[in-house]
């Protein structure tokens, strides 16, 4: 079973003008290994998230539900609910369908059944072999970092190689779609594609009866996604380029006391947008701290943290030793907006006129070389 199908979470919150129809049947059987004995099954119903629960015995269980158009359903262990595990699938769920999984949660499995995952089957055993050479570069960088070698080192060889990997992945996928023109599960695999004129390229792929079938609502979401997603993009290319004034605000600082970006002009400054939550915001709390004490005479740091509570918010900030500016964005604020953030850690550096020398979005080696390269 294709794996990356879980980097769709986000289809929950989509919608589509295209209409529904008549409640069908959809029923999901599966015998998996390791899956233990309870399963939360997520699936939306806008306005509302439906959420079940359904028993497992000896790795047999059943899920039924009557939904009017395809959508994504999802089923979760009540531990990886938790952030305690990862045992976790994702199903097309297509109304009159049904699907039969089979094998190893924790290995791999299949995802046989009625026509449709038959055909989708053959798809993803495509995208299962398609995505061996991306798996084995993260494998290799996970023992890599494992075995204790530098995480800059390994961020550069992943860097290097990946975006290669990934562009021949989508070339494979692209070129499954428009050789099964006229199978569903092809309509089905549109967002592995990612990219919004791939996803384009595949939807022009597929036979009229497909693309203007039943499964149009389904790839139709996350089209509008990354349109969406792209629209964003070049907002924040404008809002976050070179040159561009930094917007003022003024937020609450640890102390509670009202603190104004602009009360810091004369002085290069970092805007580092973070949250207690974000692994990468986090682990790059250490070197952060190196290089306030190294600069701290031409530089400071303003940390906003972003979608925390004040409570997680205040001991993230003495536990990680975060000595310098520390303002809070409640969810009232709308700063996250007016500087288009859309990850984390987001790193902006403002000169001392109050203009954004450049914005590194991530935990990059290169907004510490951009340091040094600006302030030595």
């Amino acid at each position: 079973m294709n794996k990356k199908l879980l980097s769709c979470m986000g289809a929950w919150a989509l919608t589509t003008t295209v209409f529904a129809g008549t409640p069908q049947r959809f029923v999901v059987k599966g015998q998996l290994a390791n899956i233990g004995d309870t399963l939360i099954v997520l699936r939306s119903a806008q306005p509302k998230l439906l959420r079940d629960t359904i028993l497992v015995k000896k790795g047999k269980f059943e899920y039924t539900a009557n939904i009017d158009k395809p959508k994504s359903v999802y089923f979760f262990t009540p531990a990886t609910m938790r952030h305690q595990d990862h045992k976790r699938f994702t199903i097309v769920a297509v109304p009159g369908e049904e699907a039969q999984l089979k094998g190893d949660i924790n290995m791999r499995y299949d995802i046989t059944g009625s026509k449709f995952y038959q055909q989708y089957h053959q798809a993803d055993l495509m995208m299962e072999a398609g995505q061996q050479k991306i798996n084995a570069l993260e494998k290799a960088c996970d023992d890599r970092l494992s075995k204790g070698e530098s995480r800059d080192a390994v961020a550069k060889d992943y860097d290097a190689q990946m975006p290669a990997l990934e562009k021949e992945y989508h070339e494979t996928v692209l070129n499954y779609i428009k050789a099964h023109p006229s199978e569903e599960a092809s309509a089905a695999i549109i967002p592995e594609l990612e990219d919004l004129d791939l996803m384009k390229a595949g939807v022009a792929a597929l036979d009229s009866s497909v693309r203007d079938g039943r499964m149009k609502c389904y790839y139709q979401r996350f089209l509008d996604q990354a349109q969406k997603e792209k629209e964003e993009e070049v907002r924040a290319e404008k809002i976050q380029a070179s040159g561009v004034e930094a917007k003022d605000f003024t937020l609450k600082d640890i102390d509670g006391k009202p603190f104004t970006l602009s009360s810091l002009r004369g002085k290069y400054v970092v805007i580092d947008f973070w949250g207690s939550w974000c692994y990468w915001c986090i682990k790059g709390m250490p070197e952060m701290r190196k290089y306030y004490a190294k600069y701290k005479d031409k530089l400071e740091i303003v940390g906003v943290d972003c979608q925390d509570t004040p409570e997680k918010w205040r001991a993230a900030v003495k536990k990680n030793g975060m000595t310098w500016k520390q303002v809070y964005c409640d969810k009232d604020s709308h700063l996250l907006e007016d500087y288009a953030i859309s990850g984390f850690p987001t790193k902006i550096l403002v000169d001392p006129q109050g203009k954004i020398v450049k914005t590194v979005v991530g935990e990059d080696p290169a907004f510490y070389e951009l340091l040094d390269k600006t302030l030595e």
